[in-house]
């Protein structure tokens, strides 16, 4: 059975979510963190060896405060991140465990997942050697300037990328060692990047990456009609280090 280590980056700067008091995956939701929602659909899996949440520096002493529990119960490493989101990416790499086949990285702040879905993009990696989510474009595109139309762009074959995205650990080592500094929005961009193919997987909209206060409302009806994910306890065992 092919390995899986997943990273879940959550150093944004959560600039949209216009809250006082969180950052938007520390922010609560159906009574819990967000990131946790997201983290423990990962944690009930038995080809899951590691999982790695990547914050902020300047988070650390509150994320400790608040969450230390949870981290210590659930396994779950919790590293500092970099100053784009591609940085706190390659941060989590250099600890992914050698026994680890593939590599998943998926927003802290999307938590709206299934079993189901997880099991089809870990399969897709696994015929692929790169697989993401992403769905179709259904609306109609315009291009924009000083609040002005400029055009009207075509959908066709446009896809909106999403998570998880799932990669060969050797392959996404490989994209990030040419990175070069390059601000890539999401990984697959740098597969591209070295010319390997990355296979789509239809998603759902219901895989909602939460950026606003209305997203947090929006997802909180959706975890409703979702399957809650089946916990049997931690499954990799807390090393202090990483703390």
């Amino acid at each position: 059975m092919a390995k899986f280590a997943v990273i879940l980056p959550a150093a944004g700067r959560s600039s949209r979510f216009r809250d006082q008091s969180y950052k938007k995956p520390f922010a609560p939701l159906a009574n819990k963190a967000i990131w946790l929602h997201s983290a423990e659909r990962f944690l009930g899996r038995s080809d899951v060896v590691q999982t790695i949440l990547v914050i902020a520096p300047e988070d650390r002493a509150d994320f400790n405060l608040k969450f230390s529990a949870n981290i210590a119960f659930l396994g779950i490493e919790v590293i500092d991140g970099g100053k784009e989101r591609a940085d706190s990416v390659e941060a989590a790499l250099a600890r992914v465990k050698p026994q680890a086949d593939f590599v998943c990285v998926h927003d802290a702040a999307r938590p709206c997942l299934t079993d189901a879905w997880i099991d089809d993009i870990f399969a897709a990696a696994e015929k692929t050697g790169a697989a993401i989510f992403a769905t179709a474009v259904a609306g109609t595109l315009k291009r924009v300037a000083d609040h002005k139309i400029v055009e009207t762009v075509a959908r066709e074959n446009l896809w909106e990328a999403q998570t998880p995205q799932v990669f060969r650990r050797h392959l996404l080592l490989e994209a990030y060692a040419k990175r070069d500094g390059f601000p890539a929005t999401d990984d697959a961009q740098l597969l591209e990047r070295i010319g390997h193919p990355v296979t789509i997987v239809p998603g759902s909209p219901m895989n909602i990456k939460i950026t606003t206060k209305e997203d947090q409302r929006l997802a909180e009806q959706m975890l409703k009609a979702l399957p809650k994910p089946k916990l049997p306890g931690p499954l990799h065992p807390f090393d202090d280090r990483w703390r």
